[in-house]
């Protein structure tokens, strides 16, 4: 009936399998738990997640190879024999312990992708994650209601069930690099297939909190990856946040201005991504500005 899917990389998913397996185990449901491993290199996190294939219905396969997180998660639905796919991401964890029987119970005809929600931990945590702890509890942890609002824009891979059928229609995109973005090219696709999306209150905890410098850099590689995905026709202004405001300032003709704000005021904004208190206005329009540098490049 169900099948768990659960890409990794060097990172100890044991605990979360335990945890998935134990709310199944008390359950009638039929189930699989399928982890693959993206060719990792920590051999002492592969000892680690090498006693999920103790539990019954579980596995955990290291692949010869690193194939990045569109084909990983492509590959774990072709492996999985149920009708219903629940893909976790490594770092995630249930917040409740009726967190399967949740995404169960939501289960009907007409639903085809149920997406339960995310939250962060409410203890601050050291000064390095802040930036990361910060953009997650204002622009990613949201309510049911703020969700629906933008219900494709606000849809995250972390933690989502999705019919078999459905998925075997509109998959991770393996032609884009294998960089960042490929969530938010998922979920485009789903919304241009128009494939129905229902939200729930269903969330697991995002757990595996970048440094700020880290979450920094994958956010500037983030928007170069977005320069890309316009100019291959992947996505329309429109679809995106970023690019939509970005479309208006290149229109009225600020994005000249912007390009040099780059230049002259980068450092300063990283410095103030990097403190205590980052300011999420300054975090947009690093990104914005960066954008319009990019572009202005080509």
């Amino acid at each position: 009936m169900l099948s768990i899917l659960i890409p990794t990389y060097d990172y100890d998913i044991s605990s979360l399998v335990e945890e998935i397996h134990t709310q199944l185990t008390k359950t009638a449901y039929v189930f699989e738990i399928l982890c693959l491993d993206d060719c990792s290199k920590n051999q002492e996190t592969i000892q680690k997640n090498e006693r999920i294939n103790s539990f019954s219905n579980a596995s955990y396969t290291v692949l010869p190879e690193n194939i990045g997180r569109s084909r990983i998660r492509n590959l774990l639905a072709q492996k999985a024999q149920y009708d219903w796919l629940l893909f976790l991401d490594a770092d995630v964890m249930p917040v409740h312990s009726d967190f399967i029987t949740k995404y169960v119970e939501a289960i009907s005809d007409e639903k085809e992708v149920i997406y339960g929600g995310i939250l962060y931990q409410e203890e601050k945590p050291k000064q390095e994650n802040v930036l990361r702890w910060i953009y997650g509890k204002e622009r990613e942890a949201l309510s049911v209601q703020q969700r629906e609002e933008a219900s494709y824009l606000r849809f995250l891979t972390l933690s989502f069930l999705i019919k078999k059928e459905v998925f075997q229609k509109v998959k991770f995109n393996e032609e884009i690099p294998n960089a960042r973005h490929e969530d938010t090219l998922f979920a485009n696709d789903l919304k241009h297939a128009e494939v129905h999306m229902t939200h729930i209150h269903n969330p697991v905890y995002h757990l595996g909190l970048d440094t700020s410098k880290e979450f920094i850099r994958k956010s500037m590689e983030s928007v170069e990856v977005l320069i890309l995905f316009l100019k291959n026709r992947l996505i329309e202004h429109d679809d995106i946040l970023i690019t939509k405001v970005f479309k208006r300032v290149k229109t009225v003709g600020i994005n000249h201005v912007l390009s040099l704000m780059y230049r002259w005021f980068g450092n300063r904004f990283e410095k103030n991504l990097l403190s205590n208190n980052p300011s999420m206005f300054i975090f947009d329009l690093y990104r914005l500005t960066y954008l319009c540098y990019l572009d202005k490049r080509q």
